[in-house]
């Protein structure tokens, strides 16, 4: 059995007289991919916030490797990679040198072609963030997670507005991460891409966990109650269809 690295207990977020978190707990066992689903203000985000040091929580108890978030903030930062956003970049400095820099602030010796290759993005390292395709753009942004070789990166929506063939490619990335032992937490607003990275997940509605275990589990109980779709799934859908078509190798501009 994995151990837990990730402990939330009874973790409540209020602004003022709105409660955003409402007294959840969950844990996270080293090594897996789990994922936090839910609507827009389920307060996920906000719960990954706390966890990142990046939120001040309300009430409960939040650990991160034996590190407790009131106490040891500082040393849980120098283990967790958070993903960036491309406005927090530095316009002037090309992929080489945000690495570089990157890799001075964290004072960590990192091998930036080595990054670079990781995320099949060698050819562009000489290029300026604002230059890469989408896709490309948060590939840089998982790498650049990666940099403090940290034991556990969160990624926050990181597939929203990529078209199907740069989703897919960034799915084999995240699987990659975790099968060289890092652990994953993320938050996604597609539910195939939950069902195929995750091997666990949590659902939030309205600031409280209301569903959590493997995607396969919650399925196999959803059927149990005699649940059908309105409509016969086939063994393919329009997505697969697109990608057989234009290709599975990143064409991405």
């Amino acid at each position: 059995m994995s151990k837990t690295i990730i402990s939330v207990q009874d973790l409540v977020k209020n602004y003022g007289n709105f409660q955003a978190v409402k007294g959840i707990s969950f844990e996270v066992k080293e090594g897996e991919i789990f994922g936090l689903l839910g609507p827009n203000g389920a307060g996920k985000s906000t719960t990954l916030e706390i966890i990142e040091t990046l939120r001040p929580k309300t009430s409960g108890t939040v650990s991160v490797d034996g590190l407790c978030l009131d106490k040891q903030p500082h040393e849980i930062k120098k283990i967790i990679g958070v993903q960036l956003q491309t406005s927090g970049y530095y316009p002037g400095l090309n992929l080489l040198q945000l690495i570089e820099l990157f890799s001075g602030l964290y004072n960590r010796d990192v091998d930036p072609m080595e990054l670079l290759d990781m995320v099949n993005l060698r050819e562009k390292a000489k290029s300026k963030v604002k230059e890469l395709s989408g896709g490309q753009k948060q590939r840089f942004s998982v790498a650049t997670t990666l940099i403090n070789q940290p034991r556990i990166i969160f990624l926050d929506e990181p597939t929203t507005g990529l078209d199907p063939q740069a989703r897919r490619s960034l799915w084999e990335l995240v699987k990659q991460i975790r099968d060289k032992g890092t652990t994953v937490i993320i938050t996604t607003h597609y539910m195939d891409e939950a069902e195929y990275l995750c091997d666990r997940v949590a659902i939030i509605d309205s600031g409280k966990i209301i569903a959590m275990d493997a995607p396969d589990k919650l399925i196999d109980e959803l059927i149990a109650t005699g649940f059908e779709r309105p409509k016969e799934m086939k063994m393919a859908n329009l997505e697969d269809v697109f990608i057989k078509l234009t290709g599975h190798s990143l064409r991405e501009g």
